[in-house]
C-alpha cells in the first residue's frame, strides 16, 4: 500500500508540472559515428533559470534521476556528463544527497545499433526541481534517421513555435469578452457550491465512523481521556481536542493541492481525466472491494504505524496529536476507499484545491464529532449499539459500492480514449448487479465466510433492504432503449445516453459539429445563423446533466436545434492532432505549451479567449465571432438557461 500510494503521488505530481515542462529544459541532439554501427548521441540541454536537472549518475532507487531510453534497435552504453555537476543535501527529500545541473547540461550516450538500423527513436526521461516542486520523470523524444550513405542524422522531434495561423486558430481576435452585445451582467457560473461538497465530505465521515476500524475505536478512546485526566473538565478538553487534530490532518491532506492550482488552468481537469490515474484508481477500488469481502486484510505498514503510535505516549498536545494521526492511519483501510472517492469527485476544474478542502472538512469533522460529542455527554455511550456482526455486513456492502465506484473510473478513461468497453448499458448493468446482490446480502441469502448467522432482521436492515431495492428498480430502465432510459436523479454519473451499445439509441440535442471549429463558423456563415460554443468533456458530470436534463425540455430543444449551429469541443480528447497540425504555443501569461492533442487545443482556446477553465461553458457568437451574451457555465435552470438562448437571438438580430 506504501508503494501503491507513492505511486499515486508521483502521477500527480508529474501531471501537475506537465504544462511547465517545455520551458523548463530546451534540448538539442546529434549523433557522431564512430564505427559502422556505433555511435555517440550527443544532447544538449539548455535549462531554465532557477531549475536543477537531477543527474544520469543518480542510483535507480533514488527518487529523482535522468535516463535516457532507446528502442530495441540499439543497446546503450556509457553516458557521460558535461557541465557544472554539483551535489547537495535536499530537504524535500529528507535531506537526501542529489546530484543536479543548472544552466546546462550535456549528455553524451554511447549507443551500439542492433543490425542495419534505418531509424532509431528514444526519450530522455528527466526530472528536474523548480522552486518547492519535484517534477518529471518529463519525457523528451528524439528520432534519428539514415541518410543516403546510411549514417543517423538528427530529426527535429519537438514542436515548432505556433504560426500566426496557428496563434489565430486558438486566439480569436473577434472575440472581444468585454465587448458582448448584451450584457446579461454576471456570469450564469453555479459551480459546485462548497457547502454541498462540506456536505458530501461529511456524509463520507458518518460512513467510515460505522466501519469496523473506527467504530469500536470511539468508546475506548472517549473512556481513556476521560478516565484518565485528573478531573472531568480536563478529560473533556482532551477529547475535544483529540476531535480537533482528526478535524485538522484531513483538512491538511488537500494543502498540496493548491501547488498544483498555480501550475496550469487546466490541471485539474487534466487530473480527473487522465486515464492512467482512473485506471489506478479502478485497480484500487477493486483491491478495496476484495479486501472488504473478507478475502485479505489492508493494514498500513507496521513500522509506521508503530513509529507514530509511540509518540502517543508523549504527554499533552503533541501526545494527543499523535493519537489523532494513529487514528487516521489505522482506520485507513475502510476511510481509504471513501477518500479516494472524494478525491476523484472534487478535483475539477471549476474548483479544485478549495473544493477538495470543503471535503475533507467535511469527512474529518464527521469523524471528530462524536469524540467531542460523547465526552461533553458521556452518558450517551450506553447508547451506542454494540460492536458485533453488523460490523462485517457495513464492510461488505462497502465492498458492492467500492466496485460500483471502480467501475465510474473505468468508465472515465473509458470515455476518453473511446475504447468502448463501458457503454452505458453496461454500467448500469454491474451497478444493477451490485444493488441485487446487497440485497441478497442483507436477507441473508449470500454469506461470507466470517459472516455470523443472522439471528434477527433489524429495522435498520429492513431499511437499507427497502433502499437498494428502491435504488435498483430505479436503475433498470437504464438498460433499455426507450425514453425512460434517461434516468435523471442520477444523470452525468453514467456514460452519456449516445454512448450506447443501441445504434437507434434514443437522444437528446446532437451537436451539428463536434471538435471542429472552423467548421462550425463555415456552417454558420451558410446558414446564417449564430454559434453556441459547448465547451464539454467526455468525463465532465455537469455537462451530461445539462445534455440529458436541460437541452431536452421542449423550450431549449426548439431553440438550441432551430435557430444555433450548436458546436461541441471537448477540451479531455486524446486524439492525437495531424503532425502538421501540432504546434508550440506561447500563452498570454508566457508559459509554453504544446498543442498535440484535440483536449489540448480546444482547452487552450478556452483559457485564452474567455480566462475560464471549467466545463461545460457556454458562448454564443455571430458569425463573424462577435460575442453575443455574457458566457455563462452549469446552468440547472430551465428558464434561465432558455433565457439565455433567447438574448443571443435578440443580439444576433441587432447585428445580423
Amino acid at each position: 500500500m506504501k508503494h501503491l500510494l507513492t505511486f499515486i503521488i508521483l502521477i500527480a505530481a508529474a501531471l501537475g508540472v506537465q504544462a511547465q515542462s517545455d520551458s523548463v529544459v530546451h534540448w538539442q541532439y546529434t549523433a557522431e559515428k564512430k564505427g559502422a554501427q556505433d555511435y555517440v548521441l550527443h544532447f544538449t540541454g539548455t535549462i531554465e533559470k532557477g531549475v536543477k536537472v537531477f543527474s544520469t549518475t543518480m542510483p535507480d532507487d533514488a527518487l529523482v534521476n535522468t535516463r535516457v531510453v532507446a528502442d530495441s534497435l540499439a543497446t546503450i552504453g556509457t553516458i557521460t556528463e558535461e557541465g557544472s555537476l554539483k551535489q547537495a543535501k535536499e530537504p524535500l527529500l529528507d535531506n537526501a544527497v542529489v546530484k543536479y545541473f543548472e544552466d546546462k547540461v550535456v549528455l553524451n550516450v554511447a549507443v551500439h545499433l542492433n543490425g542495419e538500423v534505418k531509424s532509431l527513436e528514444g526519450a530522455v526521461n528527466y526530472m528536474f526541481q523548480k522552486g518547492e516542486e519535484i517534477g518529471g520523470p518529463e519525457e523528451f523524444k528524439y528520432k534519428f534517421k539514415a541518410d543516403a550513405s546510411g549514417t543517423l542524422v538528427s530529426v527535429d522531434a519537438g514542436l515548432q513555435e505556433a504560426s500566426a495561423d496557428a496563434v489565430n486558430s486558438l486566439k480569436r481576435s473577434n472575440i472581444k469578452l468585454d465587448q458582448a452585445v448584451i450584457v446579461t451582467g454576471e456570469q450564469v457560473h453555479e459551480k459546485k457550491s462548497l457547502w454541498g461538497i462540506f456536505l458530501l465530505g461529511l456524509i463520507g465521515g458518518f460512513v467510515a465512523l460505522v466501519t469496523p476500524c473506527v467504530f469500536p475505536l470511539i468508546p475506548l478512546t472517549v473512556s481513556f481521556f476521560t478516565k484518565k485526566s485528573q478531573d472531568r473538565k480536563k478529560g473533556v478538553v482532551n477529547a475535544v481536542t483529540y476531535g480537533f487534530f482528526i478535524f485538522a490532518i484531513y483538512v491538511l491532506l488537500s494543502t498540496p493541492f493548491y501547488f498544483l492550482n498555480s501550475i496550469a488552468p487546466e490541471i485539474f481537469n487534466n487530473i480527473s481525466t487522465n486515464v492512467w490515474l482512473n485506471l489506478v484508481f479502478f485497480v484500487i477500488f477493486i483491491v478495496f472491494a476484495i479486501s472488504f469481502f473478507g478475502v485479505f486484510e489492508i493494514t498500513i505498514p507496521s513500522s509506521l504505524a508503530s513509529k507514530v503510535d509511540s509518540k502517543s505516549g508523549v504527554g499533552g498536545l503533541v501526545g494527543i496529536f499523535f493519537m489523532a494521526l494513529t487514528l487516521a492511519l489505522v482506520s485507513f483501510s475502510c476511510t481509504g476507499p471513501i477518500l479516494g472517492s472524494l478525491l476523484a469527485g472534487a478535483l475539477s476544474a471549476d474548483g479544485g484545491a478549495v473544493q477538495l478542502t470543503a471535503g475533507m472538512a467535511g469527512f474529518g469533522f464527521a469523524l471528530a464529532l462524536p469524540f467531542a460529542l460523547f465526552a461533553l455527554f458521556p452518558n450517551l455511550l450506553s447508547a451506542l449499539p454494540k460492536s458485533g456482526g453488523w460490523l462485517s455486513s457495513v464492510k461488505v456492502v462497502l465492498g458492492f459500492i467500492e466496485i460500483g465506484m471502480a467501475i465510474k473510473f473505468l468508465s472515465n478513461a473509458d470515455l476518453v480514449e473511446h475504447w468502448g468497453i463501458v457503454k452505458r448499458e453496461i454500467f448500469f448493468a454491474v451497478w444493477i448487479i451490485c444493488g441485487i446482490l446487497i440485497v441478497l446480502y442483507l436477507l441473508g441469502k449470500i454469506r461470507f465466510p466470517h459472516d455470523s448467522p443472522i439471528k434477527k432482521f433489524s429495522i435498520t436492515r429492513w431499511a437499507f433492504i427497502v433502499v437498494f431495492s428502491v435504488l435498483t428498480i430505479y436503475m433498470l430502465p437504464g438498460l433499455s432503449n426507450t425514453e425512460w432510459a434517461n434516468r435523471k436523479l442520477i444523470s452525468g454519473f453514467p456514460p452519456p445516453l449516445s454512448y450506447s451499445i443501441y445504434n437507434n439509441r434514443v437522444k437528446g440535442v446532437e451537436a451539428n459539429v463536434v471538435n471542429d471549429y472552423e467548421k462550425a463558423l463555415e456552417l454558420a456563415k451558410a446558414q446564417h445563423k449564430p454559434i453556441l460554443i459547448d465547451f464539454t468533456g467526455w468525463a465532465c458530470v455537469n455537462c451530461r446533466k445539462m445534455e440529458e436534463n436541460v437541452w431536452t425540455t421542449k423550450e431549449v430543444k426548439h431553440l438550441i436545434e432551430d435557430d444555433y449551429i450548436l458546436v461541441s469541443l471537448y477540451v479531455d480528447d486524446r486524439k492525437v492532432l495531424p503532425e502538421d497540425q501540432q504546434f508550440l504555443y506561447t500563452t498570454t501569461n508566457g508559459q509554453k505549451k504544446e498543442i498535440k492533442t484535440i483536449g489540448d487545443k480546444y482547452a487552450t482556446m478556452q483559457t485564452e479567449n474567455f480566462i475560464n477553465n471549467s466545463q461545460p461553458y457556454y458562448v454564443l457568437i455571430s458569425p463573424d465571432e462577435q460575442l453575443l451574451t455574457t458566457p455563462v457555465g452549469y446552468t440547472p435552470d430551465v428558464d434561465k438557461y432558455a433565457d439565455w438562448l433567447k438574448k443571443g437571438l435578440e443580439a444576433y438580430n441587432k447585428v445580423k
